[in-house]
């Protein structure tokens, strides 16, 4: 080693002067950044001046470096844990070691949370924003629920069960009012039976609260008629979600904009009705929450409850997504009130249009069971009292549903009437007549159809028998249950009407005996079961042989057991897309 050198390392030797350690060998400028590399020291640099202090300095950064050294190293932040690049000087170099050039953050990578937190502010930020995509979601996973309901009384069950879920309740109840006055009116609850449900009702309700605002007040939060009864001098809620805890002039809670009302203590809440803390305690009700169901396309709607086994109140988070859903709720359940109507109507036209009431024949017992679908079938029925003590029976259908099938029904079932008191001892000429008359006045439709006339007078069929002439054009076999007998009648085959050209089948004449019964019914009957004809056909008979002895005697009895065998789980009750008649005809 040089003595040179070892000066240098002792640091006995002063450092170099600024000029001179700028220059480069070629005497070119040399500029240094922390990123590339340290400053080139000339060998043959002259002494720093006298008056410069002794001891290592660091020059500022200026630029990229033209001539590097041949052995010094870069470390750079992004291969490093610390947080600065540091670039040691060559032991080669001639000039004193300097301090390492470090430029705090260079090269550092940013971490995600770092960069997160530019975007979205804070981690707390963070948790609030996550939990309201949280909130969101389950909001978004009810309404999909509910949207799927079709019937009125499950949508009140889901608006039940979801509000439950979002207030922590485990009972409720809806009542629901139309303001409009056009109904239904029905009271549904979630984990209260009847009884309780007759109960609540008994809380009295304050005189203002409906007619002053237009809005239910709440018993225990619901009660009365409306579910919605609430006891003289009840706390509830201001519009602004803080407890008011004062009554109004009259005694009656106030009441919030958004038709809120909150009892968090039944039990101790002050000023409350005898009777209202009388039902809590009966029915074991510590809290309620009440909320008013109001749709912007109808107006007001009812009121929904849910009720607390024990002494609280929903939150802020709870009520804003309660808020929410009820929003679409009330809209939903408005839409479904809608769709009740227009088949309450379709249905209260189709029997408007069927007959009232059965006739009283001296010797003949009668009993019918019609089933409709919920947008209005074609299927039909008739009996009528004909001239000379005789009977017509008919039944039958028009294709297509809606309206417009229950309106063809209507037209067909009177043509039909009108035929049968003209010429009804003859089942044939009745059904060429219905038919030429669809041909010209419903020319795009179809129908099937069978008719029987049942003679007043005693046959050779047996002492006391009838005779009966029928006709079908298209139409299911109708089915004779007795004693002895339990077979369907072999009516011929034949085209629906209005399907040929000219329609024309033979008729049929049949001897019904004391204490048989003829069954006739429609094909929707057979279609609800979801079985083939023919194994449908095999389940009615097998369902009509086996009626029990006071079932076969009463007519009554005889359509509910065939019903109940043919179409079992309630299928006889469900809104199917086919309508079921079934008429059965006693003779004793």
């Amino acid at each position: 080693m040089s003595a040179a050198h070892m000066k240098k390392v002792a640091g006995t030797e002063p450092p170099p002067s600024a000029a001179a350690q700028n220059a480069s060998p070629a005497g070119g400028p040399a500029q240094v950044t922390a990123a590339s590399a340290v400053p080139a020291v000339s060998p043959a640099a002259p002494p720093a001046p006298a008056t410069e202090p002794a001891g290592p300095r660091t020059e500022p950064v200026t630029g990229p470096a033209t001539a590097p050294a041949a052995d010094s190293t870069i470390r750079s932040a992004t291969g490093s844990a610390t947080d600065s690049a540091t670039v040691p000087v060559s032991d080669q170099a001639t000039e004193p070691a300097a301090k390492p050039v470090t430029v705090p953050g260079a090269g550092r990578p940013r971490a995600p949370e770092e960069a997160a937190g530019d975007r979205y502010g804070s981690p707390a930020v963070q948790d609030r924003l996550a939990s309201w995509v949280c909130d969101l979601s389950l909001v978004h996973e009810l309404t999909e629920r509910l949207a799927r309901t079709t019937a009125l009384d499950d949508a009140l069950h889901e608006v039940l069960r979801a509000g439950a879920t979002l207030v922590g309740a485990r009972r409720g109840m809806v009542a629901l009012e139309p303001a409009d006055g056009l109904g239904p009116e029905r009271t549904v609850g979630l984990g209260l039976g009847h009884a309780d449900l007759g109960t609540i009702e008994t809380v009295p309700v304050p005189r203002t609260s409906a007619s002053d605002t237009g809005v239910p007040s709440d018993a225990c939060g619901s009660g009365a008629r409306d579910g919605s009864a609430a006891a003289d001098g009840s706390a509830a809620r201001d519009g602004s979600g803080a407890r008011d805890g004062s009554a109004a002039a009259d005694g009656s809670a106030a009441r919030d904009a958004d038709g809120e009302r909150v009892h968090a203590d039944l039990l101790h809440e002050p000023g409350l009705d005898r009777r209202h803390r009388e039902v809590a305690v009966q029915l074991g009700l510590g809290a309620s929450y009440a909320l008013r169901l109001t749709a912007q396309s109808a107006g007001r709607l009812g009121t929904a409850v849910w009720f607390y086994d024990e002494p609280a109140e929903p939150d802020d988070r709870q009520r804003r997504l309660m808020g929410l859903y009820l929003r679409f709720a009330a809209e939903h359940t408005a839409r479904v009130l809608d769709l009740r109507r227009a088949r309450d109507t379709t249905a209260a036209l189709a029997a408007e249009l069927l007959p009232e009431r059965l006739p009283r024949v001296p010797g003949v017992r009668l009993a019918v069971r019609h089933r409709t679908n919920p947008r209005g079938g074609g299927d039909w029925y008739d009996a009528l009292p004909l001239p000379e003590g005789a009977l017509g029976l008919a039944v039958g259908g028009v294709t297509g549903r809606g309206p417009g099938a229950v309106a063809a029904m209507g037209r067909l079932r009177a043509s039909l009437r009108a035929y049968a008191v003209m010429e009804g001892e003859d089942p044939v000429a009745v059904l060429s007549d219905l038919e030429l008359l669809m041909r010209l006045t419903e020319p795009a439709r179809s129908a099937t159809a069978l008719f029987a006339y049942v003679e007043a007078e005693a046959g050779n069929g047996g002492p006391g028998g009838r005779k009966l002439i029928l006709a079908g054009a298209g139409h299911c076999p109708p089915l004779v249950i007795g004693d002895r007998r339990c077979e369907y009648v072999e009516t011929s085959l034949s085209a629906p009407l209005n399907m040929l050209s000219c329609w024309e089948a033979p008729s049929v004449e049949l001897y019904a005996r004391p204490g048989e019964t003829l069954v006739l019914f429609t094909d929707g009957l057979l279609h609800r079961t979801g079985e083939s004809a023919d194994r449908a056909l095999a389940r009615l008979h097998a369902a009509a042989q086996s009626a029990p002895r006071p079932a076969r005697d009463d007519p009554d009895r005889l359509v509910d057991h065939i019903l109940h065998a043919v179409l079992p789980d309630g299928l006889d009750r469900s809104e199917g897309v086919e309508d079921v008649v079934l008429l059965a005809v006693r003779f004793d």
